[in-house]
């Protein structure tokens, strides 16, 4: 089997584990948003907005040191362990102080019960802990075992959600005492917060077996190399999480609950583009880590781009073609649809994202992080600074502008830093060329013929014939190449 192949292979395979999950997580907004009115479903929104960004905080970046230093280091049981160990002893110092301060905590974050945040803090201690064994899968090509406890994670989610917010009330089920008792006074939103430590507990109970697989033995000099490269990353993903989500908290203070709820609701539309760059990363983090050494990993990893692009600009074209079915599936209330336009444009923010976590690869395989750190930083005070201007005018439509206008950005900036430390070949006239022709046909479709599925049928059918006459070349070519040793 060629490089490329198994590289797809293993893609695949991961994106089912990341999609199929992400598609109930999306789906289940339906359910919400016919229970929920406009500024319930912003309180779930803000939880997990919170959510993002202690998960970056707690791993402070020790799930891609591990991939770094798993691939290069011989004694990988040590890099196992002490990352485990790491997270650990910290994610634990976390639960203590949370639960002992929530309620003054609980105050400085706006929530109005503090159960919400107590329930928060359980549930990303049991998220942290995963995290490694998560890693370990990845990294061991085991995906389909991963895809077995990702899958189950978002299963036994979705189950409880239904549960307690249409079983129960449709069949007018008497929950245990307990329950009342704790909860009856804290609003509706609650049970979504518990369903979700359910499934992290649950998750990290099907884990303990390949927990109990670790031999704990703790590496100083190890925790340095992984702290120094790590480091960088977590203020990156701090970066990239304001880039993603302080939109929602500024629109919150500055237009209100309601039109917040209105525009979360439709960027969960937009993060259908979200769902194809988790399932690329997936299979293409360890990728590039475990090829950096071939004789042809940066060829390999331009043709990775290209095909990234193709793919992703089919999508968007897609999703933009036929949005008004996709609102239908995935949103109740047609309150929610009145930020429909900002669809096409956080897509193509999501897209640009993909292709800069593409490009990014030069300073992980370069250790060289700080810069990555520099590039998110950057781009998260733009989008600080733009928020901040031009929300008071243009409400909810400039968050979706500014989300698109710094990932162009970051892109641009991480593509030249990497012509100079880490130069690959990357055909940017095919790249530019598909993403040309999907933003051209999206508009089309999107402001001059939205729900004639005629001509976006046929618009459809141009760019599939375009990329056939382009690419068949190359696409015989890698179904035919043998494995490269």
């Amino acid at each position: 089997m060629s490089t490329l192949k198994r590289f797809f292979k293993d893609t695949i395979i991961y994106g089912i584990a990341s999609v199929l999950p992400r598609v109930i997580t999306i789906l289940l907004v339906k359910l919400k948003t016919n229970v929920f009115a406009s500024e319930t479903f912003a309180v779930d929104v803000i939880y997990y907005v919170y959510a993002a960004y202690l998960n970056v905080i707690l791993t402070y970046g020790m799930e891609t040191a591990f991939f770094r230093f798993f691939t290069k280091e011989k004694e990988k049981g040590k890099i196992i362990s002490t990352t485990f160990i790491s997270l650990l002893v910290t994610t634990l110092l976390f639960l203590i102080l949370g639960l002992y301060f929530s309620e003054n905590l609980s105050v400085f974050f706006g929530f109005s019960n503090s159960l919400f945040l107590e329930l928060l803090i359980a549930t990303i201690f049991f998220d942290t802990l995963v995290v490694i064994p998560f890693a370990y899968l990845r990294v061991s090509n085991r995906p389909i075992r991963f895809s077995f406890y990702k899958i189950g994670n978002v299963i036994i989610l979705a189950f409880f959600v239904v549960f307690f917010l249409w079983i129960v009330p449709k069949y007018r089920i008497n929950l245990p005492s307990t329950l009342i008792k704790n909860f009856g006074n804290a609003p509706q939103v609650i049970y979504v917060f518990f369903a979700g430590f359910i499934a992290s507990l649950m998750t990290f109970i099907m884990m303990l077996p390949i927990l109990f697989k670790f031999k704990l033995a703790f590496d100083k000099q190890i925790f340095k190399n992984l702290l120094h490269y790590g480091l960088p990353i977590m203020v990156g993903g701090l970066a990239y999480v304001t880039n993603e989500n302080l939109d929602k908290i500024l629109l919150k203070n500055y237009i209100g609950d309601s039109e917040m709820g209105v525009y979360a609701a439709c960027y969960k539309l937009g993060v259908f583009m979200t769902l194809f760059i988790t399932a690329f990363r997936m299979g293409a983090e360890p990728f590039f880590f475990n090829h950096a050494d071939k004789k042809n990993a940066k060829k390999t990893y331009a043709t990775i781009l290209t095909y990234f692009t193709i793919f992703g600009a089919v999508f968007m074209f897609v999703i933009v073609a036929y949005i008004s079915l996709f609102a239908k599936i995935v949103i109740s209330r047609e309150e929610y649809l009145q930020a429909l336009n900002i669809v096409p444009i956080i897509l193509l923010a999501n897209l640009m994202l993909g292709i800069y976590h593409n490009l990014s690869i030069w300073y992980k395989l370069t250790d060289k992080t700080k810069y990555g750190m520099y590039i998110s930083v950057f781009g998260a005070i733009i989008t600080i600074v733009l928020n901040l201007i031009f929300i008071p005018i243009y409400g909810y439509l400039a968050s979706a502008w500014a989300t698109l206008f710094v990932y162009t950005l970051m892109t641009f900036i991480s593509y030249l830093f990497g012509k100079k430390h880490y130069p690959v070949p990357y055909d940017f006239k095919k790249v530019l060329l598909y993403l040309g022709i999907s933003i051209l046909f999206s508009v089309l479709s999107f402001y001059k013929f939205r729900e004639n599925y005629y001509v976006s049928t046929l618009l459809f059918i141009t760019f599939i014939g375009v990329i056939y006459s382009l690419e068949k070349n190359t696409i015989k070519q890698i179904l035919t190449e043998k494995h490269e040793n």
